[in-house]
């Protein structure tokens, strides 16, 4: 039996095992996906278990993204322009990663606004840590030229913008109202609005009407910075597509068989949100 794993420390909150036991049952698929808690000190023991064939794959959240990089075989062009990895597989008796995170962000933009990419403006991206490196990474790969970056500690931003190179605009935190006037996308990549942490601080007056916020959160399903958007009448999109998108491919390389994302499992994961 084919089994994969995500990891994180902690890792109770994660819904990827409903995700990929739907799959599994849906497809009549004989395996398994499970959570497994992995300190920092023990990661690279949980990556022997891939080597050695006890696991298939896995999936890597926080805090390993980055360190994990270190640790297996080989690192694909994706992982290694985003810096981190989320999504890892044994091939040959070799653990290789990569990182499905940029996917998963386009895909769920692409099925919800299939012509954002015409639309005029500059995407404008709000955070500096890993999902944000995964967002500017697909950006750049479209052929965008022009992006704007924001983050609470600007050295953190800076550093972010030279790891990728030209294109990258990074605003100072104090002027990020005042730089809202021409954006086509706004995009949240921190955790401000989820569950207990506090809103995201920042106002959506100066964004034109023809914009779209796109919260990378999905629990709670409607985050502060969601409930402005929509309350101006914007367009707006939540990170649960993104968390479905991105494990497809996962999925496909451990079992074999490419998933679909149905209204099923949209629900599923809606109802386990909520608490249903």
């Amino acid at each position: 039996m084919r089994i994969a794993a995500v990891i994180g420390w902690p890792i109770s909150h994660s819904r990827s095992p409903l995700i990929h036991r739907y799959w599994l049952r849906r497809y009549g698929i004989e395996g398994d996906y499970q959570r497994r808690p992995i300190r920092p000190e023990d990661l690279p023991s949980f990556v022997q278990t891939i080597r050695s064939g006890e696991l298939v794959g896995g999936n890597v959240t926080v805090p390993h993204k980055e360190a994990v990089l270190a640790l297996v075989d080989d690192v694909d062009d994706v992982a290694r322009a985003i810096g981190a990895s989320n999504t890892l597989w044994r091939q040959g008796g070799r653990v290789f990663a990569t990182n499905t995170d940029a996917h998963g962000f386009v895909a769920n933009l692409e099925a919800a606004f299939p012509g954002w990419r015409n639309e005029p403006g500059v995407p404008f991206v709000v955070g500096a840590g890993g999902a944000s490196r995964a967002v500017l990474h697909a950006f750049l790969s479209l052929g965008i030229e022009r992006i704007r970056l924001c983050n609470r500690t600007q050295a953190r931003a800076l550093e972010l913008a030279a790891h990728f190179g030209t294109g990258i605009e990074v605003v100072d935190w104090f002027d990020r109202v005042k730089r809202l006037s021409d954006v086509s996308l706004l995009v949240n990549t921190t955790t401000q609005g989820m569950a207990s942490n506090p809103p995201l601080e920042l106002s959506l007056d100066s964004l034109p009407v023809s914009s779209i916020v796109y919260d990378l959160i999905y629990a709670p399903l409607q985050t502060p910075l969601i409930a402005a958007a929509r309350a101006r009448g914007l367009r707006t999109l939540g990170g649960l597509g993104m968390l479905l998108h991105q494990a497809a491919p996962g999925f496909e390389q451990w079992f074999g068989q490419r998933p679909e994302i149905t209204d099923e499992l949209f629900r599923l994961v809606v109802a386990d949100i909520e608490g249903r």
